[in-house]
């Protein structure tokens, strides 16, 4: 890259791109505690994170990760192993995308959906070591409610809509085709989009 084309993003989002923290080198030799995978290769961005843990006191003592995708991702998702390693599972569990790119002194609107999968993988890695060692009732049943009922789009997807750049009715409904039949959801959705826009932008 030129030194005449100025750089988009933080300091911390540029070394964590260029020199990415904890990445998952051989994952055979690797004996993770908890696995987790989210995204789709198909669609773009996947994201694997391993991690290992003091069963003693339940800290997380490593943590690795390997991703296809782009610089934010890459950056948000190395920052966030860094994050992880000395927490608590339940410290882990509730760390947030805006948590990420407060730690890398922001991230563009239109990039924090890449520090998504991160969080999600982390989270699905602590579920998995939940899983394993019988403690399956420590997992965080998030489940999804319907909110346009002709299109079964779910409030899941609406948040995920805001996190790819949706802030207006007309985006969210370029998204995910939302109160395209009978248009009676439009307010709930609305106000949802609201609250997610508030959530993760402030």
């Amino acid at each position: 890259m030129s030194d005449d084309l100025k750089w988009t993003y933080s300091e911390k989002v540029k070394e964590h791109f260029i020199n990415p923290k904890n990445i998952l080198g051989d994952a055979d030799s690797f004996e993770a505690d908890g696995k987790g995978i989210v995204g789709n290769l198909k669609c773009g961005d996947q994201m694997m994170m391993v991690i290992k843990v003091d069963k003693k006191n339940n800290v997380i003592s490593d943590c690795k990760w390997k991703t296809y995708g782009c610089a934010s991702a890459i950056a948000s998702t190395s920052i966030l192993s860094e994050m992880a390693i000395g927490m608590t599972l339940d410290q882990a569990y509730r760390l947030s995308p805006k948590d990420v790119a407060k730690k890398l002194d922001g991230l563009p609107e239109n990039k924090i959906h890449c520090s998504v999968l991160g969080d999600k993988a982390l989270r699905a890695a602590i579920d998995d070591y939940y899983t394993k060692s019988n403690q399956g009732e420590k997992i965080v049943k998030d489940k999804a409610k319907v909110i346009c009922q002709c299109m079964n789009v779910t409030d899941h997807e609406i948040e995920e809509s805001v996190l790819e750049g949706a802030r207006t009715y007309l985006e969210l409904q370029e998204h995910t085709k939302i109160g395209t039949v009978c248009g009676q959801c439009k307010d709930e959705s609305i106000s949802l989009m609201k609250e997610y826009i508030k959530k993760h932008f402030g």
